[in-house]
This record gives C-alpha cells, structure tokens and sequence, in this order.
C-alpha cells in the first residue's frame, strides 16, 4: 500500500470514528517506516547473537545509550565473508521496518563490514579504480599457466599456515615438482614493498616456471599489504606467470586483480599451479591403452589388406600375357580405323575432283557472253543518247519561248519609267511624264501626252510622242 493510500486510509478511520484491527494497523507502520527512512548504515556494538537453523541470523546492535534489534537473513549472510560475534563493532547497510507479528521494531541487515574499514574498502576501490583505468588488470595481458611446470616458486612468510597448506598440496599432488621458497613478510608496515621485492627477485632468478603468492585469510587490515600498488606493479612485470591465493574465497585484493590466476585459497592455488600426478598418470595409462589399442586395430586392417593383395597377386607372364593381347586388340582396331580413314579421305577426294571439273571456267563460252553483253552495252547507250537530246531540245524550244527577247520580236514592246521601274498600267502614269519604250531592237524616249483609263482596249493605255534612240 503506497503513502497516500495509507494516509487516505488513516484519515478516513480517524473522521469515521472506526475501528481497525492490530494486523492493519502494523502494516501501515512498517510501510510508513520503510516509506521514510531509506537504506542507511548504522554503527553499533553487536549483542545477544543467535544463528537460526535455517541461516538467518538475529542479533542486537547497541550503543551506549539505546539498542535496536535486527535481523540478517540467510542469503545476505551468506555472503558476508565472516563471522558475526557478540561483541563485534559493526558497521551495517539497513532497512528500518516493522516485524508486523510481534510488532517489534526492528533493522533488516542487507550488508555489514567490521567497524572502521569503511575507509579502508574506499581506498581500495579507489586504488582498484585507478589501475584498472591504466590496463593494469586488462585480460589481454594475462599469461597462460605451464601445463607440466617442473619447479614453482613460493612467495609467502615461512611462518605461514598458507604456505604448509600449499607444500602439502604439492607433496599430495604432485611429487615431482621442486620448490623454491621466497621468504617474505606477509602482513603489517612495509610488509608490500617487501612482497614486491620477493616477486621482482624471482623474476630476475628464473629458476621457476610459475610464481604463487600466498596468505591465509585475515580481515582487511590483515590483507592490506597485498593491496600495495607496488605489488600489483611488480606482478605485471614479472616475466613468470603469478598465481594468487590470497585470504578465503570471499577475500579480494589488488594482487588478485593483477595475477595471471586468481584462486580462491592458497590450497586451490597449489591445484591450480601443478596438475595432479595420479591424474596425469590416470590420463598416461588411458593414452596408452588407447594407443595399444589403435595400433592392435590398425595391424589387423593392414594385415587384412595384406591377405586381399595377396589374392590378386598372379605371375608376372600372366600379365604380360594380358598385355599382349590388349596390344594386339589395339593394333587390329588401329589397322581398322586406317583403312576407313583412308577410304574416306578417297572419297572425298573424287567428289571434289567432280565438283572442281564441274566448276572449271569455259573461255568460249564465256567469250560469246561477253561479246553479247557488248552489243547490248552499245545499244543501250545510243538509245539513252537520242532519248536525252530528244529531251534537250524539248527543254530548249519551251525555255525560248519565255525568253522577253523572243516576246519583244514578235512586236511587243516593254515601257518603264525615267527610274527604270515597269508600266503595266495606264494609271501609273500621267500627262507629260517621261518614259522610255524599249523593242526588240532599240528603245524609244517619249512623253505621255494623255492617259486613258478605257480597260477594255488593251492599245488604248496612253497617247505617246515617242523619239526613238539606240538600245
């Protein structure tokens, strides 16, 4: 139920006057509790502890004025990497509520870390940040692991119960493998760079195949010295592959994120490191059989091939035999193919021969025929000739008779103005205007005395004093 429907809800059971029952009313407190308060840490001292048979966890956290029951349910505290106790200053990410059977208030635990490191986990993600911002963890960069390594090196305090778990490991699984020891603190001031220094010296020695840096579980401050950037550098240049186990499965550090190979335990890291000798043995045996077994099958496939070449291996005269006569089946289908090739060709040779007489040009012949086609060349050409003059003097008697010269001599005259301009009417001209006549021979100048207009007398147009002078 939201906030509003909650208020609504109590607002309308206070104006009614009406009674709700304990359950309702519970509910409504623990949604107004988890509505208004969100997840939050809180510091205190942890007291009467009790662990439940189905994991969850109940305890009280107090301080020195007041206390606040809570409860961390099983799978958040699986997760939380160590043991609660009575006691214990813890810092705890919660969620205030309201337990509606009983109606205890009381804080759901999501997470929960020893009090004061909250400083020191900020450093490391801070620290982690930064690295991995460089390509100090990048996968690319990781080396791969020897898959038979005959010597691996150990970096760990000598003190350490990491480093007999690792040594037992080894001796159980695989026998054969040396190790070499480098000593070095594991925990408290100056502890990194002396790591650090440890892993450089096995690199520069190589006398390894593969590097484990090791530590048993401990809190944050206890693991610090593996969070050291001077170890994650020194693990990145180290010419060998590193294999980290460091604290319990829960357990991170920087070396781990800059290790070829995290494991969760410094024993699992001694697995990783070495495979088993039973199991490489076990592996040995079953190759073995197994090549026992193909080489058995492959002999008997070849001995069977053996057997069948056998029976179709015959004397050599047999197949010299056969070889002879294929060479004569050849020969006689050769002789054959040559007689019909032959033939053919013969064949073909007379019918061109007929084709080529039957071509063969005849000069008489082909004499008369080129005497005939002369004679109608020649006849041909004299017919076109008096066809073109008849033509011509078609052309020539019709063009004469549009000639002005010709209309002139058959006593037509041409009579134009002093600008040269034609007369074809009487009314372009006027009295005393002066014209000129000209005729087939000669022109005339003239003075048109008088006009007439009379057009149905084609020689009435004027009355002209004319004097003639030469064309």
């Amino acid at each position: 139920m939201s906030e509003l429907s909650c208020a609504s809800l109590m607002s309308s059971a206070t104006t009614a006057a009406a009674v709700i029952p304990v359950s309702l009313l519970n509910r409504l407190a623990r949604e107004r509790l988890e509505a208004a308060f969100p997840l939050c840490w809180v510091a205190g001292e942890v007291s009467n502890l009790s662990h439940a048979a189905s994991g969850h966890v109940y305890f009280s956290l107090k301080d020195s004025a007041a206390q606040v029951r809570c409860v961390m349910f099983r799978s958040r505290a699986q997760l939380l990497g160590w043991r609660l106790d009575n006691g214990q200053h813890i810092e705890a990410r919660v969620l205030v509520t309201l337990y509606e059977a009983r109606g205890d208030f009381q804080l759901t635990v999501e997470a929960a870390r020893r009090a004061g490191l909250g400083n020191l986990y900020e450093k490391f993600l801070r620290h982690k940040e930064r690295l991995e911002r460089e390509g100090l963890f990048d996968s690319a960069c990781k080396r791969p692991l020897p898959a038979f390594p005959r010597r691996i090196g150990i970096i760990t305090s000598p003190q350490a119960a990491a480093l007999r778990d690792v040594l037992s490991t080894l001796g159980r699984r695989a026998g054969q493998v040396s190790i070499v020891l480098y000593p070095t603190p594991v925990q408290g001031d100056g502890a990194g760079p002396q790591i650090a220094d440890a892993i450089r010296r096995a690199g520069e020695r190589g006398e390894c195949e593969v590097l484990i840096v090791c530590r048993g579980g401990g809190s944050i401050e206890d693991l610090w010295a593996f969070n050291d950037e001077a170890v994650a550098r020194a693990i990145r240049a180290c010419p060998l592959p590193v294999i980290s186990g460091i604290g319990h499965e829960t357990d991170f550090t920087i070396a781990d994120f800059a290790a070829d190979r995290r494991a969760p335990t410094p024993t699992a890291a001694a697995e990783m490191a070495a495979p088993e000798r039973s199991v490489l043995l076990a592996r040995l045996a079953a190759g073995q059989l197994a090549l026992r077994r193909q080489m058995e099958q492959t002999l008997n496939q070849r001995n069977q091939q053996v057997d069948w070449l056998a029976q179709r291996l015959q004397h050599p005269a047999h197949d010299l035999a056969r070889q002879q006569e294929a060479l004569r089946n050849l020969q006689r289908r050769l002789d054959a193919n040559l007689l019909q090739a032959s033939a053919r060709a013969r064949s073909t040779l007379v019918e061109l021969g007929h084709r080529l007489l039957l071509q063969r040009p005849d000069p008489v012949r082909q004499g008369i025929h080129l005497a005939g086609l002369a004679r109608r060349l020649r006849g041909a050409t004299r017919e076109t000739l008096r066809s073109k003059v008849g033509d011509l003097s078609r052309l020539s008697a019709g063009l004469s008779h549009l000639n002005p010269g010709e209309v002139l001599a058959r006593g037509y005259s041409i009579v134009t103005t002093r600008q040269g301009q034609i007369v074809r009417r009487s009314a372009l001209l006027e009295p005393s205007q002066q014209i000129a006549v000209f005729f087939h021979q000669g022109r005339a100048d003239a003075t048109v005395l008088a006009v007439s207009a009379d057009d149905g007398n084609p020689f009435a147009a004027a009355t002209i004093a004319s004097k003639t002078g030469p064309e």
